[in-house]
């Protein structure tokens, strides 16, 4: 579960064990071939430069309380980790 504060891009996210964390919305885009969401985050505060973790998600947009799914298919996840491959590509 989570919720999106989209003034600020900050996110949270609970853990396994039930506990808020906060997540920066690296970027997000729309993908026509599977017709989906998806969005990007990190530990709110963290330095990119510093080779953290950045973490996808699938937007659920059947719930209108911004909830995000993992992805769990190995040909989406590619599909993700290029699109993140290219925005960090072109960031540099």
């Amino acid at each position: 579960m989570s919720n999106v504060n989209e003034e600020q891009d900050i996110i949270s996210l609970f853990n396994e064990q039930g506990d808020e964390e906060l997540f920066e919305v690296l970027f997000s885009f729309h993908d026509d071939d599977y017709n989906k969401d998806y969005i990007f985050v990190y530990p709110a505060g963290a330095d990119l430069d510093e080779g953290v973790d950045i973490f996808p998600f699938i937007v659920n947009s059947k719930d209108t309380e911004g909830t995000f799914d993992e992805i769990e298919d190995d040909a989406e996840f590619e599909m993700v980790s290029e699109a993140l491959n290219r925005y960090l590509d072109e960031a540099e």
